[in-house]
């Protein structure tokens, strides 16, 4: 599968002194942020699916928002967004799969009915999964965050053609990356939790989605992300 090898210069950040690009022009324009997780997720599909001259990268500075962006772009005003065919759509797992189904490169998702249905179930439980993680950032939730680990682990585990959840690499596996990457270094870092300790199948797992190229160019220092984190939710440490 193609792996995003084309290597991109990246733009800075626009923010509320920087003019709009030339909307709904015909161009098709990812609106991201360098920090979003939620944004990284459509970027890393974008990526893989060797889009990078196709999709241009449109980055908002997310603490100095640019007015046109949520007046003429996206009234939600949230990233990522997706301007493609004078529309503009949003939510990050309905824009992996839009990417992946209306857009030339290697298809992202399988054919093969059990694993479709096993990724459906796996896209509905992201959610679950950073809620679940999200109780011991803020606090003591080691059970529920352990519990939500677990069952990644497990899901790892049921096909056994590959490292990845359903064997071979695919929007899950996207789904899943960024904040995996938040989460495992920060929780080792601040609440001295090792998520990967016990759990071979994620640490494996994660370890062949850091050679994936697509996913290398969007990732950030592991230290900015601990103390980004370590801002948001220990911010007297």
């Amino acid at each position: 599968m193609a792996t995003g090898s084309v290597r991109e210069v990246l733009p800075p950040a626009l923010d509320s002194t920087s003019e709009p690009p030339p909307l709904f022009d015909g161009s098709t324009r990812l609106y991201i942020s360098y920090t979003c997780p939620y944004a990284q997720r459509v970027w890393i599909t974008r990526n893989c699916k060797g889009l990078q001259e196709k999709i241009k990268l449109v980055p908002i500075d997310l603490q100095n928002r640019p007015a046109w962006y949520k007046e003429k772009v996206y009234p939600a005003n949230k990233v990522p967004s997706l301007e493609h065919n004078n529309q503009v759509k949003g939510e990050s797992l309905d824009l992996i799969k839009y990417i992946d189904n209306n857009f030339e490169g290697p298809s992202l998702f399988p054919d093969e009915p059990a694993k479709r249905e096993f990724a459906e179930e796996l896209l509905a439980y992201t959610d679950s999964f950073s809620k679940a993680v999200m109780t011991l950032l803020k606090g003591d939730g080691v059970d529920e965050a352990g519990a939500a680990f677990d069952y990644i682990e497990t899901a790892l585990s049921k096909f056994e053609d590959g490292p990845f959840f359903l064997g071979q690499f695919s929007l899950v596996d996207i789904a899943y990356a960024p904040f995996v990457e938040r989460y495992v270094p920060f929780l080792r870092e601040v609440k001295k939790y090792d998520a990967m300790a016990g759990r071979p199948k994620l640490a494996a797992w994660f370890e062949e989605l850091s050679k994936n190229e697509g996913f290398q160019q969007t990732r950030r220092d592991p230290k900015e992300l601990v103390e980004a984190y370590k801002k948001r939710f220990a911010p007297t440490q």
